[in-house]
């Protein structure tokens, strides 16, 4: 965001600034609706709101706001903003009632067409009217699912280098690097046993390369397009054979139907489990939890059906997948799953900064394609520690879960329990379950936006960047999961995982942060064999950058 307008101007501002009224006093005030122009005239103008703390120029954001008792709240209503904007600075610039940009002669006479002057941190003049609603949100992603890399952006949006504009369509070109150190700290002997020396899986690696576009087709009510890719290539090395280097994440259009109602085709995310929903690189920790890597796949081939009920209170979605076009097997042969989920809130304040959310998800699949599923412990850099064996075939399987989310401001309480029940599997019927309970403060006072469209929560947003001379967004998480995939002859592991996670977003796409796992594993070193309970823990550094 361009803050900064050429000296000259600014030092016309400030030798203005002593003929206005007499000062009003050093004072707490929010500003919304206030526009920034862009110096240059090439991008697009911004609308911000801007909040002074006795004085002090505390925070500028695109977000909203929810109350703070006390402090009066005025509607810029356009105002464009002249001036310098420095966090933690005594605040000081105008705002017009027209833009200079458009008629320079404004600058011969600021005393007529300022609306707003504040100096050294002192009010001059307020010709503002207090605001007497909440501003309308910005619009946003309309489908039930977020592109893979979602930041607070607006698709229509063409002001930086990677956004294109066209007559009939736009575009987005978005990247994220995720680079991770891992760091195994303690094993025990009945672990090693279980899974192997864990040592041989100390260093880092780049966990992940993304990169896509996102975009519309601008039809009467336009469509949404996302095509996204990964590649592995680096940390599994050029010379592995064996690995794909490269796969498709998502390619899907997203279609407006009927009112508030959304078509999703292609290759997405299945509806079902908030966690699986949001961004991996949004979550609060570095992994989602074993119990939804082993039970419930990312990504599938299918079409989605959403929409919101009661005022947004309620969201819902229902789909049909094959994932034959995806693996190039024939459609007979592959498996077919019927996936829905309903969320709602039961309660939410009038300015949403306390919610209490409950969702429920449905899975069902013909298990055309077997039963073989297995997952690290939580850290990538790891053996699997809890498998089933991939000869392990069934004739249908039903997955149940269940949601459990309070978030009351820069607090969020989370929960989910997973239940698939395998019919007609060789020995007869089998349940496998995993849950798990996570708490996240964000120590800076952010609080994550709710995503009323899929019921979830996305980035933490970041009122002071660094760059803005702040502190970034500091987070602290920590969680306990369970996954246990065993049952009668079925000896897939029992598995409780301990973590704690610190988070330091930096600025919206530049995040660094340090996980750290306990692990316990019930699990034979041999089939057939005793059950052994091993141990170990260790520490995962990460740096997530993005492209802005």
């Amino acid at each position: 965001m361009r803050t900064k307008l050429p000296r000259l101007v600014a030092f016309l501002m400030l030798c203005l600034l002593p003929v206005f009224t007499v000062a009003e006093g050093t004072v707490s005030i929010i500003l919304e609706n206030v526009t920034m122009i862009d110096k240059l005239g090439e991008d697009e103008d911004e609308t911000v709101n801007i909040v002074i703390k006795d004085g002090y120029l505390d925070l500028v954001t695109k977000d909203g706001m929810p109350e703070e008792p006390g402090v009066p709240v005025y509607n810029a209503n356009g105002a464009v903003l002249l001036g310098v904007l420095d966090i933690g600075k005594p605040a000081g610039f105008l705002l017009l009632d027209e833009s200079p940009r458009d008629n320079v002669d404004i600058l011969l006479d600021t005393k007529t067409h300022a609306v707003f002057a504040i100096a050294r941190g002192e009010i001059r003049r307020n010709r503002l009217l207090k605001a007497t609603s909440k501003p309308e949100k910005p619009s946003g992603w309309f489908a039930y699912t977020p592109p893979p890399i979602s930041l607070p952006m607006n698709y229509e949006l063409s002001s930086k280098w990677n956004h294109f504009q066209w007559d009939k369509a736009s575009m987005i070109f978005s990247a994220a690097v995720v680079l991770d150190r891992t760091r195994w700290k303690a094993q025990d002997d009945e672990n090693v046993l279980q899974v192997g020396d864990l040592r041989e899986f100390d260093g880092g690696e780049i966990r992940g390369l993304r990169f896509g576009i996102i975009g519309a087709l601008k039809f009467k009510k336009p469509w949404l397009y996302t095509i996204f890719g990964a590649t592995n290539a680096f940390s599994k090395g050029f010379d592995t054979r064996d690995v794909d280097d490269f796969a498709w994440f998502d390619y899907r259009v997203d279609i407006p139907v009927f009112t508030d109602r959304t078509l999703s085709v292609g290759k997405q995310k299945e509806p079902i489990s908030m966690e699986r929903i949001m961004s991996m690189i949004a979550l609060p920790f570095q992994e989602r939890t074993a119990g939804a890597d082993a039970l419930l796949p990312s990504r599938n081939v299918g079409v989605v059906l959403s929409g919101t009920e009661l005022s947004n209170r309620l969201s819902w979605a229902g789909g049909l997948f094959n994932d034959w076009l995806d693996t190039g097997g024939s459609r007979s042969d592959s498996s077919s799953q019927v996936i829905g989920r309903v969320t709602g809130l039961p309660w939410i304040t009038e300015d949403e900064s306390n919610l209490l959310h409950l969702g429920i998800g449905y899975r069902y699949s013909n298990a055309k394609e077997g039963l073989a599923t297995g997952t690290e412990p939580e850290i990538n850099m790891a053996p699997e520690f809890v498998n089933i064996d991939p000869a392990f075939t069934a004739d249908r399987l039903d997955a149940v879960n269940y949601e459990l989310s309070w978030r009351k401001g820069p607090f969020w309480l989370s929960s989910e329990y997973t239940k698939t029940k395998v019919k007609d599997a060789p020995g007869g019927d089998l349940g496998f379950s995993s849950y798990h309970v996570a708490a996240s403060w964000i120590l800076t006072g952010e609080m994550r936006p709710y995503n009323y469209k899929s019921g979830s929560l996305g980035f933490v947003p970041v009122s002071r960047p660094v760059n803005q001379g702040g502190w970034g967004a500091w987070e602290f998480d920590l969680r306990y999961s369970y996954l246990d995939l065993t049952d009668r002859d079925i000896f897939g592991g029992e598995m409780d995982v301990y973590s704690l996670a610190l988070n330091w977003w930096l600025r919206p796409t530049v995040n660094v942060n340090i996980n750290w796992r306990y692990v316990e594993l019930d699990k034979p070193a041999e089939p057939g064999g005793p059950i052994l309970h091993g141990q170990a823990s260790g520490f995962v550094s990460r740096v997530l950058l993005i492209l802005d």
